[in-house]
C-alpha cells in the first residue's frame, strides 16, 4: 500500500507539500508528470497534470528519494507545490485514481520510520514533541532526545541486564556446576548498579513531562480579590469574565502562555468562601484541588482585606507567591507577618508591578524545574516502564539464595523487557497506536 498526505499545515500557504510512501510512489510521479523519474535527491521542477486528460493543474518541485534511503524507509516522493486549497485537493483527487494508494493516518509516515529500523520510539516521540513545540525550552529539550543520549543510556542499561542474565542462565542450564562466589556478588554487584542508575534517572522531579506538557499555575483566593483580571492580564486577552459581583467564576478556567519562554497552563479558579451555592461549592473543591496539584500557586487577596488564615495559610505554605492586588489603596505598610512570605505588590488597574510578578514566577519555574540532565524522561510511558523495571530489579535483589536462580532469571527477562519497550526493542504494537495518533497527518 502507498500513502500520501499533505504535510504542511492546512489552508492557504505559498508552498505546499505533498508527501508520498510506498512502491508506487514511483509510478505515480510518472503519471503525474507524464516524464521519467528524476534524479534522486534532486529538486526537479516539473508540470503537474491530470492523468487521464493531461491538463496542466500546477508547476512545482518534484524530490524523489528512493529506499531505503529516505525518511520511511520505503520509495518516498515529495511535491512542492503551490499552497492553494484547490491546487491541493487536485493532486490529492489525482493520486487517489492509482490503485492501492490511500491517504496518509496520523504519524503513519513516522512509524513506517519506526518499523523499517529508521529511528527508534525515543526518536519518534521527540520528532511528535518537536512539531508541537510552542516555547523554546520545549524544542531544546526535543531536539536533546533527538541526539539520542537518552536512547543511548537505556540500550546501555539494557545491556548490562542482558549480561547479568546470561550469567544466570549459565547457571540454571549447568546446575551441576558450582557457580563462583565472586561471580555471585558480581552479579548483585551489578544488578545492584543499574538499579541505582534507574533511581537517579527517576529521581528528577519530573522536569522532562513538565516541560514537555506545560507548568502548572492556579490562581488561588478569595473572592473579587481580582483573580480573573490578574488572568486577562497574563494572557494579555479577555479569557475570564470579570464582575463585581462575588462568586463569578465558578469553575476552572484555563488558557496556554508562554511566559518568558516557559509553557505554561495558568487557571483562574472558582473564588474561596463560605458559601451555600451547591454549584459554587463544587466550584471551590475544584479549586482547592487545582492548587493542591499545581507547580506554582499565585495566591492573590485584596490588599486592602488581607486575611491568611486558614486556608490561604496552608496554601502559602510551598510553592505559592503572595500576590498582594490593589497595592495602589494601601495607607501603610505591610503587616511584618505578611511581609515574610514571598510576595508581591501589585494593581492591575493601574498596571503597576506586573513584570515583577512575572519576574518571580520566571526564576520559581527555572530554580524549581530546569535541569541540565542530558537523560530526561518526557512521557508517562518511559517513567512506569521504568518503574517496572525497578520492581523487578528490587524482587531479584531479594533472591540471595542459588537455587532462586531460576525465578530470579525471569525476573531479569521482565526487567529487560521494560526497558526495551521504551527504545522499541521488543514488541511494542500495542503501545503504537497510542504513540502515533498524537501525530498530525503528514508525518
Amino acid at each position: 500500500m502507498t500513502i500520501f498526505a499533505l504535510s504542511t499545515g492546512p489552508g492557504i500557504s505559498g508552498v505546499a507539500i505533498i508527501r508520498i510512501s510506498g512502491p508506487d510512489s514511483g509510478f505515480i510521479i510518472k503519471s503525474l508528470t507524464n516524464k521519467e523519474l528524476p534524479r534522486a535527491r534532486m529538486a526537479t521542477l516539473r508540470k503537474i497534470n491530470n492523468i487521464n486528460t493531461s491538463e496542466l493543474i500546477d508547476e512545482g518541485i518534484i524530490l524523489w528519494f528512493p529506499g531505503p534511503q529516505s525518511y520511511t524507509g520505503e520509495d518516498m516522493v515529495e511535491i512542492h507545490i503551490h499552497g492553494s486549497k484547490a491546487g491541493i485537493l487536485a493532486v490529492q483527487n489525482e493520486i487517489l485514481k492509482i490503485k492501492n494508494c490511500r491517504l496518509a493516518e496520523p504519524g503513519e509516515f513516522t512509524k513506517l520510520a519506526f518499523q523499517n529500523g529508521k529511528i527508534n520510539l525515543l526518536k519518534a516521540e521527540s520528532i511528535a514533541d518537536l512539531i508541537s513545540a510552542e516555547t523554546e525550552i520545549q524544542r531544546q529539550q526535543a531536539i536533546k532526545i533527538m541526539k539520542g543520549k537518552s536512547s543511548d543510556k537505556f540500550n546501555e542499561l539494557r545491556d548490562k541486564l542482558l549480561k547479568i542474565l546470561s550469567f544466570v542462565e549459565a547457571k540454571i542450564d549447568f546446575p551441576d556446576e558450582d557457580l563462583p562466589e565472586e561471580n555471585l556478588k558480581k552479579i548483585k554487584k551489578d544488578s545492584s548498579n543499574v538499579l541505582n542508575e534507574i533511581n537517579k534517572i527517576l529521581n528528577d522531579q519530573k522536569v522532562g513531562e513538565i516541560i514537555r506538557e506545560g507548568f502548572k499555575i492556579a490562581i488561588v483566593g478569595p473572592t473579587n480579590a481580582g483573580k480573573s483580571s490578574l488572568l486577562n492580564n497574563l494572557s494579555n486577552r479577555e479569557v475570564a469574565i470579570v464582575s463585581e459581583i462575588a462568586g463569578t467564576t465558578r469553575d476552572v478556567v484555563e488558557t496556554h502562555l508562554n511566559v518568558d519562554g516557559y509553557p505554561v497552563i495558568i487557571s483562574d479558579t472558582a473564588g474561596i468562601r463560605d458559601s451555600k451555592d451547591e454549584i459554587e461549592k463544587k466550584g471551590i473543591r475544584l479549586s482547592l484541588k487545582k492548587a493542591e496539584n499545581a507547580d506554582l500557586k499565585l495566591v492573590v487577596v485584596d490588599a486592602k482585606n488581607i486575611d491568611l488564615s486558614g486556608f490561604l495559610n496552608d496554601l502559602l505554605k510551598k510553592d505559592a507567591i503572595l500576590v498582594i492586588n490593589k497595592s495602589d489603596l494601601l495607607k501603610e505598610k505591610l503587616d511584618p507577618e505578611i511581609s515574610k512570605f514571598n510576595h508581591v505588590l501589585i494593581s492591575l488597574k493601574d498596571n503597576l508591578n506586573i513584570d515583577k510578578l512575572i519576574l518571580k514566577i520566571k526564576n520559581n519555574l527555572e530554580n524549581k524545574f530546569i535541569s541540565e540532565e542530558d537523560i530526561l524522561i518526557t512521557r508517562e510511558r518511559h517513567r512506569q516502564h521504568l518503574l517496572q523495571c525497578v520492581d523487578y530489579l528490587d524482587n531479584f535483589s531479594d533472591k540471595n539464595d542459588k537455587k532462586d536462580f531460576d525465578k530470579g532469571a525471569e525476573d531479569l527477562r521482565l526487567a529487560t523487557r521494560q526497558l526495551g519497550m521504551i527504545v522499541g526493542k521488543v514488541d511494542v504494537e500495542e503501545i503504537l497506536g497510542n504513540i502515533f495518533n498524537d501525530f498530525c497527518i503528514g508525518k
